[in-house]
């Protein structure tokens, strides 16, 4: 993925999680404000920083023919 597709979608990921946090607080329960600050935190750093699957041509080849 490139890297602005990458920031763009980090950017909203924050932007959802605070404004559910928010909401999770707004309703009374606040005790899972943390949690879902840390999971969006968590998913735009593991979107960072661990690589996509990529599958090659060769290996694509192999299968079809088997």
């Amino acid at each position: 993925m490139p890297n602005d597709v990458k920031a763009i979608l980090s950017i909203v990921t924050l932007i959802v999680g605070a404004l559910v946090a928010y909401w999770e607080v707004s309703i009374g329960k606040g005790h899972l404000f943390w949690l879902i600050i840390g999971f969006a935190i968590f998913a735009v750093v593991a979107m960072w920083v661990f690589p996509e699957a990529q599958t090659k041509k060769k290996d694509l080849a192999g299968k079809i023919q088997k």
